[in-house]
């Protein structure tokens, strides 16, 4: 069995500074149809913010070149998660908001440079990617049904890539030592942003 330490050692390697409550797993998985619905949604905005970050930051030619295939690997990850509601005989439900992602924007430093912008922006998409990572290794480990597990390895490992990848971004196009500071910040924000929102198995934030 694992146990809490366990737990918090693996979120820490994300830099995460605190665990998913294990019970929304449990939570998850008796609504099948509604947290694969708001995965599905994940992963639409997910390729969305990245066509986003090459329309305002053309200019970025390595991001660009570095974001084109996230957003086609997004959105085959939305075709998938389509094609799981469709084999087990779900629907597609509305999209709801995300409170998880607002209040990560709402954190965002408003105004400042096109550089400042650009670092905030960047940030916020490696958090979310580190969250979502962290949430489907606990899917991939928990969730009973076991073809479901080996299919959220596979989300899990493609999230892990999309988080390093953005914090890279984040130091090529900013000073590094920047970069660590405001990422503390914004991982003592989303802590605290975890504690504030009630646990839904319904959401994937």
């Amino acid at each position: 069995m694992r146990n809490k330490e366990q737990e918090l050692r693996e979120v820490q390697m994300l830099g995460l500074k605190l665990p998913t409550d294990p019970r929304w797993v449990n939570l998850a998985e008796k609504g099948l149809e509604e947290i694969l619905t708001d995965h599905a949604y994940c992963e639409q905005k997910a390729a969305t913010s990245c066509i986003s970050l090459i329309q305002s930051y053309p200019e970025k030619s390595d991001m660009v070149k570095e974001l084109a295939p996230i957003v086609t690997e997004e959105w085959g990850h939305f075709r998938m998660v389509l094609s799981e509601l469709e084999k087990r005989g779900l629907q597609l439900g509305r999209q709801r908001k995300d409170e998880y992602v607002n209040k990560l924007l709402d954190f965002q430093k408003k105004g400042g440079s096109r550089e400042e912008r650009l670092l905030e922006k960047l940030l916020t998409c490696a958090l979310i990617e580190a969250r979502s990572c962290e949430r489907f290794r606990l899917l991939s480990l928990h969730i009973n049904d076991e073809s479901l597990r080996d299919w959220y390895h596979k989300f899990m490992v493609a999230e892990a890539g999309h988080y390093r990848l953005f914090i890279d971004l984040a130091k090529q196009y900013s000073d590094e030592a920047a970069v660590r500071k405001r990422w503390q910040e914004y991982l003592e924000r989303e802590a605290e942003i975890m504690k504030e929102l009630e646990l839904r198995g319904d959401r994937m934030h």
